[in-house]
């Protein structure tokens, strides 16, 4: 089965950071494999599937997985929570370290369907902060909060969302499992949570 063979191409590899070189291209035919068999071609006329929280598995951009070179910090879990009926998407990288400093970096987007697996994002707000100053318990607890306007405090600031912005295609999607591409040519797997 593609689904567990790309699964067991990922495993161990801590979210691509202890990927090499060999790893990230047998990940990469494992990706292109599964998304020739995508159960769902239109993504976006199955918001039941897209709709949730995502916890990713494996990715091959640098961006997230630079998070992890900080001083003193490792890269935690990575959700991204999609509100589909609100075209809103939240990404959330939880960052761990010393005793008591968790930290978290935080982007909510806005997204618009493009074609039938293509969306535009565009990022409206940045929170960066520890986890303790900013209450965070939870994606859901925190998505709540953010859509409900509270001002954290941490470094939360709004993004002209007319200097970034990028595309996201959704290659790959069934009940528990999301294969997406970026305009910066990252691949991202994820799990439903």
């Amino acid at each position: 089965m593609k689904k567990a063979k790309l699964l067991e191409a990922i495993a161990g590899k801590n979210r691509g950071l202890l990927a090499t070189e060999v790893d990230k291209q047998a990940i990469l035919v494992a990706v292109s494999q599964l998304e020739e068999r995508n159960p769902t071609p239109k993504p976006f006329e199955a918001l039941d599937l897209l709709e949730g929280n995502w916890r990713l598995l494996y990715t091959s951009s640098d961006e997230l997985l630079r998070i992890d070179n900080f001083p003193l910090l490792k890269l935690g879990q990575i959700y991204q929570c999609i509100r589909a009926k609100d075209s809103r998407v939240y990404n959330i990288a939880e960052v761990y370290g010393l005793p008591y400093l968790e930290g978290l970096v935080s982007v909510a987007a806005k997204f618009e369907v493009l074609t039938k697996i293509r969306v535009q994002v565009k990022f409206e707000r940045s929170i960066i902060g520890l986890q303790r100053l900013v209450g965070y318990e939870s994606p859901n607890e925190f998505i709540r909060q953010i859509e409900n306007g509270k001002k954290f405090p941490a470094i939360d600031f709004n993004i002209n969302s007319n200097d970034q912005q990028g595309w996201l295609d959704i290659t790959y999607l069934d009940e528990d499992l999301r294969i997406g591409r970026g305009n910066k040519g990252s691949v991202f797997v994820l799990t439903k949570v």
